[in-house]
């Protein structure tokens, strides 16, 4: 008879921070931000975030090993070109659905997560310097252990 081993979710828990953040700006105009404002080097990850063949979200990066963290801001919003066969005034206009890499956080343009080995006090001190930014309208944390869709911040 064959052992079977088993890896508890306890054993396997990420320890990562995740920062909600809400703003009018592009992915790309967002990144300039906070590259500017944080001395970051973020960059574009050359394959996106696919969840589905009709869900992919941009990631961008930055590997901070001053502090031995590493960064991700990925975009809550997909859009899926809809193919819809129609008549009339409107027919040659696309139209467009929303997919979300949270769908519990519709409200939310774009999500940082911070895997690091440290304290609650960093979040903190994290979103203080992300309300600085200008164009960030407001930043929070989200507990991970109430996700639903928490299997999709795996990447």
């Amino acid at each position: 008879m064959a052992a079977v081993h088993r890896i508890s979710e306890d054993f396997y828990e990420d320890s990562y921070t995740l920062i909600a953040l809400h703003s009018s700006l592009e992915d790309y105009a967002i990144v300039y931000a906070l590259n500017l404002y944080f001395k970051s080097k973020f960059v574009r990850l050359r394959k996106d975030l696919s969840i589905a063949e009709y869900m992919i979200f941009p990631v961008f990066e930055w590997k901070d090993k001053l502090n031995d963290r590493y960064w991700t801001l990925v975009s809550n919003r997909s859009l899926e070109k809809e193919q819809i066969s129609r008549t009339g005034l409107f027919k040659e206009e696309a139209t467009f659905i929303t997919n979300y890499l949270l769908p519990e956080y519709k409200d939310v343009d774009y999500f940082i997560k911070i895997e690091h080995d440290e304290d609650e006090t960093f979040a903190d001190e994290i979103i203080k310097s992300l309300l600085k930014v200008e164009k960030i309208r407001t930043a929070y944390a989200i507990e991970t252990n109430k996700l639903k869709s928490k299997n999709n911040l795996i990447y």
